[in-house]
């Protein structure tokens, strides 16, 4: 019946996919509709069970995210965003407040200051209502998302439930993206990042995400296929997700997302039985073997176009001097406004703006590390050591999550190469603060004996 009902879902989310494609105004509904529906299932739901239901809720907004960006869904740009914020508030409101994450609230209060800052220094360019809400969003979600999850105790099943929810409105992405371009070769021309292979949007959100979806893909291949069809079903979805995350040759997101499922292998083995270590050996065998088929019918696919990016080459085949293709530049200018400014920053927002002043650069370097420092300054700087060591206290004390350092590792990767754009670190870098409860052999068989 699981099985069943696992097909059910891939198949609705690719119909999703399919009549978005065909009626591009169904996206605002399909928004409208995850927002109805999670708000009316979580208040429906037991108390015992809210906190669960609430982060699924979180995680199928943060999926569905960049495809409805993409479709032109998003009534507001930083909807999704603002949905999460709001379910972990139900959650707060409803069932609990951990008074032992004081540390994300003195967070949450050490970005405030960086806002009068941009009070007191505006000029005729500055948009402030934008630019807090564009800059301050990101990091206000993972406050609330960190507070919510601060050593949460959730059953490990159930965070397979989590990362599958926001798997799926991937399934619905990936589908949009084989039918917005069906043959990349009418495309891809060079090496540059390639918008036509994205959906017409953001290639670098766009691999972020399926990225992440490469990795729920493959755990679900390791941890929750049972049968042979499940683990050729598992094993086709991360194929064509990491296929359509290559092809956008926007790096970042892939390698992160390599890492972050190697880092997942090495957690699972370490932590199995000598007998399940060899089980586990030829399964990834066989991943490996199926990771160097998708890149070669990629690089055939590509003509060889692909080799040369993930070489720092240029369509000609020369090595390109800057590997971070001009980023460099514009941290450097970051650090240099926080050394200016150590105490209190530049302001929220106001980075971009006196880069395009003093440089005449519109753009923006996509690192949260050096944009924290340059608009809130030492504020900023507590506020990210907050971030950078709370969760590697939190696993010195408490082993059980297993999908510790691969979420730890995606947020922050991810911010160092495309902020927090999109609401995916955030909720993610809560997921590392849960605490994962195992089910005892005995206790799994009593619960399938009362099925029975």
């Amino acid at each position: 019946m699981k099985t069943f009902n696992y097909i059910q879902s891939i198949a609705l989310h690719i119909l999703i996919g399919v009549l978005i494609f065909v009626i591009p105004a169904l996206s605002q509904i399909y928004l409208l509709g995850i927002f109805v529906y999670f708000t009316f299932k979580i208040f429906q739901s037991k108390l015992s069970n809210r906190s669960i239901l609430i982060l699924r809720a979180c995680g199928y907004v943060v999926g569905a995210e960049v495809f409805i960006r993409m479709t032109g869904g998003s009534l507001l740009y930083e909807a999704s965003k603002y949905f999460v914020i709001v379910f972990c508030l139900i959650g707060f409101f409803t069932i609990r407040l951990n008074k032992q994450a004081l540390p994300y609230i003195l967070y949450i209060f050490l970005l405030i200051p960086g806002i009068f800052v941009t009070g007191f220094n505006i000029t005729e360019n500055t948009m402030i209502r934008t630019a807090i809400a564009f800059n301050l969003s990101g990091p206000i979600c993972l406050g609330i998302v960190a507070l919510f999850c601060y050593k949460l105790k959730v059953k490990y099943e159930d965070a397979h439930k989590i990362l599958l929810a926001l798997a799926l409105p991937l399934v619905t992405t990936t589908t949009y993206l084989f039918l917005y371009n069906p043959d990349i070769r009418d495309v891809v021309t060079g090496t540059y990042s390639n918008y036509a292979t994205s959906g017409g949007f953001g290639p670098n959100q766009v691999a972020t995400v399926l990225g992440f979806g490469m990795f729920v893909f493959a755990t679900r291949f390791f941890l929750k296929s049972p049968t042979l069809f499940l683990k050729v079903l598992n094993l086709v979805l991360l194929t064509l997700i990491s296929y359509r995350g290559i092809v956008t040759f926007s790096r970042g997101g892939i390698i992160t997302g390599v890492v972050i499922i190697l880092a997942f292998l090495f957690s699972y083995y370490k932590k199995s039985s000598i007998k399940n270590k060899a089980r586990i050996l030829k399964l990834v065998l066989v991943f490996f073997g199926v990771s160097f088929l998708i890149w070669f019918f990629t690089s055939v696919q590509t003509d060889g176009f692909i080799d040369k990016r993930y070489a720092n080459q240029d369509a000609a085949g020369r090595v390109k001097e800057d590997l971070s293709t001009g980023r460099n530049v514009l941290i450097s200018f970051e650090l240099e406004e926080f050394l200016k400014n150590p105490i209190f920053g530049v302001g929220v927002g106001k980075i971009k703006e006196l880069r395009e002043d003093e440089q005449g650069i519109v753009a923006a370097s996509h690192n949260e590390m050096s944009r924290i420092l340059s608009e809130h300054g030492m504020f900023g700087f507590f506020a990210f050591l907050i971030l950078l060591m709370l969760p590697l206290a939190l696993r010195l004390k408490n082993r059980s999550n297993i999908f510790f350092f691969s979420c730890y590792i995606f947020w922050f990767f991810t911010i160092n190469h495309s902020s927090m754009r999109i609401a995916a670190p955030s909720f993610i870098y809560g997921l590392c603060l849960l605490h994962f409860i195992y089910e005892p052999k005995k206790a799994k068989l009593k619960t399938l004996k009362k099925q029975l």
